[in-house]
């Protein structure tokens, strides 16, 4: 496609006047800011994340928190509404900021403010706070200010974190110590409510009922063989009326020796058990039924003044008959002793069985509570040490490694850029006002669009004649515009720059709108 730059240079002139309205009407609105526009100063402090004085080998810190996380937290705490509101108060940042809303105020500050972070693998984290204000001495303030708040935000941060760690352990022991003590002593309760059926003397219980059954097999025997004695006994005196042997013995002599053999083995028995054992109870039964026949062999050889007098085969039935009885009373006794302390420690066995289970439900309970107390004993101490760290200062802190001094040469604004913005921006427009015509003419003026809107092909075309005096008229017109647009758009600005609103202000707000400013 050919383009007509003849065609196109007579439309350029003859909205030339127009296009040079917005060219010179932005240009002198932007070289009006740029010469009128107040300074700016700004500067910076550079803040750096250093890392824990005390190795994490030795003594682990229990405030763990990224150092990039961390800048995050204190710049998002920093940049809250209330301390940019007192900052501003306090500094009087801005001029008129007792007209201004608070949002407007938040929202200048936000502005002015630049927060930047620098972080890598093996590199150290910085951070640099820099701030814009209309003086170097507010700004300088501001940016210090905004330092004070960073390393107390910083230090009440990791203080207050290792504290709150502290205060729980410590809750957390407490809590498991009086746990542990109520284990305990529900341990020592169930132990003294069943002392005579614990688990641990089981193995002796089951001996002591051993012995005991022996011990009644023996007692049952000997019943039977002394009730056997004493049947014996019976009738043989009821039967011959007498109970000892036919042949003549020497009076006294038998059961006077056997009453010695008695008493020495009665010395022997004694020198190896106790006065309750069934041996020397029986040795004891024999000497008492001897000694009994002795004394009958005796009284029997002497006179009695009146009556018949008992033979000594009565009176050594009548003894002996109540020495039997003695002895198996006795064996009675000590076999219902027997039997009930079997029965007892039967009932003691049985429950030892559910004292052990209920004693190991208890004891592992107990463990496991202790296990959790010596974690957070552990946990406690290495909390105690962690706050101390914390305390003092020696784990990871932000310190200042360049604070913000008070500038020298104003930051802003930049005079050169905001001219050559406005000149571009009238530039801009005066191509979109060109653009923007020949997008919505849609006369045909070229024999070209007549061949390409109706797909004909022309023999002719007559172009419009125009006279030397409307030729001249309309130069003059074009001319006479051009100085118009030239002299009245600067005058126009000068007044409105003088009666109404300094240009200044106009380009800064619309600065702002773009987010230039």
């Amino acid at each position: 496609m050919n383009l007509d730059f003849r065609f196109y240079w007579s439309l350029f002139l003859r909205r030339l006047p127009v296009m040079a309205l917005f060219v010179i009407l932005c240009s002198g609105a932007g070289f009006v800011a740029a010469t009128r526009l107040p300074d700016t100063w700004s500067t910076a402090a550079r803040l750096l994340v250093e890392a824990p004085q005390i190795p994490d080998s030795m003594v682990r810190s229990t405030v763990q928190t990224d150092a990039v996380e961390q800048l995050d937290i204190i710049e998002q705490r920093l940049l809250t509404r209330a301390n940019l509101i007192d900052i501003a108060h306090d500094y009087g940042v801005f001029e008129n900021i007792s007209d201004m809303e608070p949002d407007q105020v938040v929202a200048a500050m936000r502005q002015a403010t630049s927060i930047r972070r620098t972080a890598g693998r093996n590199q150290a984290t910085l951070m640099t706070i820099s701030f814009e204000a209309r003086t170097g001495e507010i700004a300088a303030e501001v940016v210090n200010r905004y330092v004070t708040l960073v390393l107390e935000a910083n230090a009440e941060s990791r203080i207050g974190r290792a504290e709150e760690t502290l205060s729980f352990f410590e809750q957390e022991v407490g809590e498991l110590s009086s746990e542990l003590n109520r284990r305990s002593a529900d341990i020592a309760a169930f132990r003294s409510e069943n002392a005579d059926a614990l688990p641990e003397d089981h193995t002796q219980r089951l001996n002591r009922q051993t012995l005991l059954t022996e011990r009644l097999v023996g007692y049952e025997r000997e019943l039977r063989s002394i009730e056997a004695q004493r049947e014996e006994l019976i009738s043989t005196y009821e039967s011959t009326g007498r109970v000892r042997p036919t042949q003549s013995q020497g009076p006294g002599s038998a059961e006077e020796q056997q009453l010695i053999v008695a008493r020495a083995e009665l010395e022997l028995l004694l020198s190896q058990y106790s006065e309750e054992n069934y041996r020397v109870i029986q040795k004891r039964s024999l000497i008492e039924r001897l000694e009994a026949i002795v004394a009958a062999q005796t009284s029997a050889g002497m006179p009695t003044d009146g009556g018949d007098a008992a033979t000594p085969d009565e009176v050594f039935y009548e003894v002996t008959l109540n020495q039997i009885d003695t002895r198996l009373e006795a064996l009675r006794d000590e076999i219902a002793r027997t039997e009930t302390e079997l029965a007892a420690l039967q009932a003691q066995i049985q429950r030892s069985a559910g004292n052990e289970r209920e004693l190991a439900d208890m004891q592992r309970e107990y463990d496991i509570a202790l296990t959790r107390y010596n974690a957070a004993v552990a946990n406690l101490n290495q909390a105690q040490m962690s706050e101390r760290i914390e305390t003092t200062a020696r784990g990871q802190r932000i310190t200042v490694i360049e604070n913000a001094n008070i500038p020298r040469i104003p930051s802003g604004p930049d005079r050169p850029q905001i001219a050559i913005l406005g000149t571009g921006f009238g530039i801009a427009l005066a191509g979109g006002y060109f653009a923007l015509l020949e997008f919505l003419n849609r006369s045909i003026r070229r024999p070209a669009e007549l061949a390409s809107r109706f797909q004909i092909t022309p023999i002719t075309a007559i172009p419009y004649m125009e006279s030397r005096g409307r030729r001249m008229l309309r130069r003059v017109g074009l001319v006479g515009a051009m100085v118009a647009v030239v002299v009245g758009v600067p005058a126009a600005l000068w007044y409105i720059d003088t009666n109404y609103v300094p240009i200044e202000l106009i380009v800064e707000r619309g600065l702002s709108t773009l987010g230039l400013g």
